[in-house]
């Protein structure tokens, strides 16, 4: 058996994992690699051949996991895509959005190059290529076994990361050799965030891909940084400004909204005004409605008092590009979700191209920002950054609430490892930057674990570990 890293490796976006198992070649993830991590041309070039592989498995819908899924088909690739019902469900209108995003990227890139008398370039996937490639998933319920072939038994089980999230658990059994269980952790979820339940624990594996994303920080307590959201909106409405919320459509964005709903008829917020601008925001929320036996155990406690726990009357999604627009004509008195996360597309760019400058206003961070996007350049703290070609003034208050993260921090991270019965042989780090990997794999190290950081690129055959 053998493992191959092509994405997310000594970064936290482009998730890709090759497993081979006898003649079968497995795909664990595809996903964009975005900010400075989709540098140099990586996500239009595939290090394999698409077509050959057999079987994919998905962990959950977020586009750095899924978001290379279209071009995979466009590119030869026909067999089946394993998740979880919901990771199936939110698919169906992220992976379409993601096309109509690629097309009008490239459109905004065609006008530059004709400017320049250069060829036009084409998008990486057209929204009618995501469209067709969802013909390919399949999704199931958790902790079910599923048998694609013989030798391979998929169970997924609650990452407590996304609604759908899933830790995938591989039983290998290849002729001549002992069954070895692999366990990849996806994206594992941070310990009581809103409506998801926390990260299921592993007993045992033999081999375990983990992500990384906080090895070196230590998270706030959740409720804590909900105070300390609401206090931000107060704050930010008595000096007269607006506050804007970078925000992913699908996940992030349902659980500020049950944040807020928590404060609303408090006298604290009375009278709140939110607008989620994002059309796709709007559609994941009402497949989270739907999904609402996934819901952790406050969350449904809560819905025998309040029948409607992801709304609440001063709240609003805008639809058009016109009420999106408009939204920037109000000088204060509210709160503005919109999308992308990492504010590197979408309708979040022009909020902030009309916000930033303002002294009154905020801009609060709820999610990770990589290496090279916006929101990192904003949280870094330059002074001027450029939003459609045109250096904007950075006057507002930053907020960074790290505790609303949906990712499990350095402590939620080995406490996941630490309740293995026995140590795995090897654990691959993935999804880090450089700092949280080393600092992590140091923390393992400290208590006897065998662990590596892989490159893009690495192979292991896991018998000789």
């Amino acid at each position: 058996m053998e493992l191959n890293f092509f994405g997310a490796c000594q970064c936290v976006t482009g998730s890709c994992h090759m497993l081979k198992i006898g003649n079968k070649t497995i795909l664990l993830d595809c996903g964009l690699y975005q900010g400075r991590d989709g540098d140099e041309g990586k996500n239009q070039n595939f290090e394999f051949n698409p077509a050959e592989i057999d079987l994919m498995i998905l962990s959950h819908a977020h586009i750095d996991h899924s978001g290379r899924i279209p071009l995979l088909y466009k590119n030869g690739f026909k067999g089946e895509i394993l998740c979880t019902k919901a990771t199936n469900e939110l698919c169906l209108v992220m992976l379409p959005d993601s096309g109509h995003i690629q097309e009008m990227e490239a459109t905004w890139e065609n006008k530059k190059l004709k400017r320049k008398g250069l060829e036009p370039t084409q998008p990486l996937y057209s929204s009618k290529d995501a469209q067709e490639c969802l013909k390919l998933f399949k999704g199931y319920p958790y902790n079910e076994e599923i048998k694609p072939f013989d030798g391979l038994t998929i169970v997924f089980r609650d990452a407590g990361h996304l609604l759908g999230s899933a830790i995938i658990e591989l039983q290998v059994e290849e002729k001549g050799a002992s069954p070895v269980k692999l366990v990849y952790t996806g994206d594992l979820g941070n310990v009581n965030i809103p409506l998801i339940n926390d990260p299921t624990f592993i007993e045992d594996a033999d081999y375990v891909i983990m992500e990384t994303t906080y090895g070196d920080k230590v998270h706030k307590n959740f409720k804590d940084v909900l105070k300390q959201l609401a206090n931000i909106v107060k704050e930010t409405f008595d000096r007269g400004g607006n506050v804007i919320i970078p925000s992913f459509a699908v996940g992030r964005t349902q659980e500020v909204i049950y944040a807020l709903n928590n404060y609303f008829d408090k006298e604290m917020l009375k009278n709140l005004s939110v607008y989620v601008d994002s059309p796709l925001a709007e559609k994941a929320t009402r497949i989270f409605e739907n999904n609402r036996e996934y819901f952790d155990l406050e969350a449904k406690e809560m819905e025998k008092y309040d029948d409607n726990i992801l709304g609440f009357e001063g709240l609003s999604y805008t639809h058009s590009a016109e009420e999106s627009m408009k939204l920037n004509e109000v000088e204060k008195g509210m709160v503005i979700i919109s999308t992308s996360g990492m504010c590197d597309a979408g309708r979040i760019k022009h909020h902030l191209k009309h916000g930033l400058w303002i002294r009154k206003n905020s801009i609060v961070f709820v999610g990770y920002q990589a290496e090279g996007t916006l929101g990192r350049k904003i949280l870094d703290g330059n002074k001027m950054v450029k939003i459609f070609g045109e250096d904007i003034s950075v006057a507002a208050t930053i907020y960074n609430l790290q505790g609303l993260s949906g990712h499990a921090d350095r402590n939620g991270l080995i406490n996941w490892v630490e309740h293995m019965k026995i140590k795995p042989k090897g654990i691959f780090l993935v999804h880090g930057d450089s700092d949280a990997q080393k600092s992590f794999k140091e923390l393992l190290d400290s208590k006897e674990y065998k662990s590596v950081i892989v490159k893009s690129g690495e192979k292991f055959k896991l018998e000789e570990i």
